[in-house]
């Protein structure tokens, strides 16, 4: 009897095409993924750099859109189990040739979590540049925002792509530029347990004010929800594309093979026996087709990291879990595919095959 790798080396193009469209597939689910996951990642690690609680506009609907009074920072800080409060305006603008930038306005004391590597921090009619800006713009002694000059002190570096694309100035000169106090407020605590007493501390001072741990944030987060939800729905489409894929080219594989399969039900073999094997078949496929799919995205998400064109603010990484879930979303779109092919060709009569080859 054939076994399945003879059966699919018998057939090399179709299973050429259906180990193609399988790839293609899988590495559509995993780049959306990873990428949808990697955007998220960033913005959430920005957040949690210093803050243990962030502290928002109530009712907002993205944080570039919030403005709360900056002046409270002096009072959230005298609260007890407050280690210190980081004020920052958070922006974006044409920078030069770039036609949209990343803009942080931030407090004096912010200004540390800024590694640079080369120059200092900005004062007024300055700013720092993230090393990946930087490197795109060419390394440049001026740059200008909304129709004013302003010096490059400095470039830095930073693993989150947001900020190493990034344009970074004073909070006085951020609130010029977009008109407003601050966007958040970033605190980071001496005792974490007391979040929940500061948290009702800090939403009493104004019921414009909203204050959440940041997990509780990025929980919550609008834009996040957004962004898996997108990602959930196009790796849905990509999952329904793969399946119709593999049953249109199944189709056509069991069509060259009836009589193959018709003998098989003439000498004795159940309907099950023939199923099991078109799947076994497909799962071989889908198995290859999935670490092929695994290298050309990670191929493709480094290729997209090191681009000028996308600043670095596109950026993604496939992790464990990730995987996982990838390759059970690949067994599962070859077995669902290849189920009402491999059905069909259990079925077939081998008496109509034979009256048919007697004509």
């Amino acid at each position: 009897m054939i076994t399945p790798l003879k059966a699919l080396r018998k057939n090399r193009f179709k299973t050429a095409l259906i180990f193609m469209s399988m790839s293609v597939s899988i590495a559509a689910i995993f780049l959306i993924g990873a990428i949808a996951e990697g955007v998220v990642g960033m913005y959430s690690a920005m957040l949690k750099t210093d803050g243990d609680i962030i502290v928002t506009q109530r009712g907002i609907a993205d944080t570039f859109f919030s403005d709360i009074n900056r002046s409270l920072t002096q009072t959230i800080t005298g609260f007890e189990g407050v280690k210190e409060v980081n004020a920052l305006i958070l922006g974006a603008a044409p920078v030069d040739a770039l036609p949209i930038v990343a803009i942080y306005g931030v407090s004096e004391t912010r200004f540390k979590s800024y590694a640079l590597t080369q120059g200092r921090h900005p004062k007024r009619g300055e700013v720092i540049l993230g090393r990946k800006i930087d490197d795109t713009l060419k390394h440049p002694r001026t740059i200008v925002l909304s129709k004013k000059e302003f010096r490059v002190s400095g470039v830095f570096k930073s693993r989150i792509g947001f900020e190493d694309g990034g344009v970074v100035m004073g909070l006085d000169e951020g609130g010029e530029l977009f008109h407003k106090s601050a966007s958040i407020f970033l605190i980071s605590l001496n005792d974490l347990g007391k979040s929940d007493s500061l948290i009702r501390e800090i939403n009493a001072l104004n019921p414009d004010l909203e204050a959440k741990t940041t997990d509780s944030f990025i929980d919550s987060y609008n834009q996040f929800k957004i962004i898996r939800t997108s990602s959930d729905v196009i790796g849905a489409m990509a999952f329904l594309m793969g399946i119709l894929g593999i049953v249109s080219m199944m189709s056509m594989v069991v069509n060259d093979r009836r009589a193959e399969f018709g003998i098989m039900r003439s000498i004795g073999l159940s309907s099950t026996t023939i199923i099991l094997r078109l799947l076994s078949e497909t799962l071989i496929i889908s198995v290859a087709a999935f670490f092929a799919a695994w290298g050309i995205s990670e191929g493709v998400l480094d290729v997209i990291k090191h681009a000028d064109k996308f600043q670095g603010y596109i950026n993604g990484e496939i992790g464990a879990a990730m995987v996982i879930n990838v390759f059970v979303v690949s067994v599962a779109m070859a077995l669902a595919g290849t189920f009402l092919p491999a059905l069909y060709a259990s079925r077939i009569d081998p008496i109509s095959l034979i009256n048919k080859g007697s004509q």
